[in-house]
C-alpha cells in the first residue's frame, strides 16, 4: 500500500474511533442529560437511537475498511 493510503485508511480509522466513542458516552449519559435538562423520556430514546445508529455506521465503515485492506 501507499503512503497516501495508509494515511487514509488511519484517518478514517480515527473518524471511526471517534464516533464511536460519542456514541458511547451519549448512550451512557443521555439519562443524566434529560434529567437534568427536564426534557420528557421520549428524548432519551431518541439520544439511544442516534447512539445505535452512530455504532451501525461505525460496524459499517469498519467493514469496508477491513475489506479494503484485505485486498492489498
Amino acid at each position: 500500500m501507499t503512503r497516501q493510503t495508509d494515511q487514509m485508511i488511519a484517518k478514517t480509522g480515527r473518524t471511526v474511533a471517534i464516533v464511536i466513542a460519542a456514541a458511547a458516552l451519549l448512550s451512557v449519559f443521555a439519562p443524566a442529560i434529560t434529567s437534568a435538562l427536564g426534557l420528557a423520556p421520549r428524548f432519551e430514546m431518541l439520544m439511544y437511537l442516534a447512539a445505535l445508529g452512530a455504532f451501525i455506521w461505525s460496524l459499517v465503515v469498519t467493514w469496508k475498511l477491513w475489506q479494503k485492506t484485505r485486498k492489498n
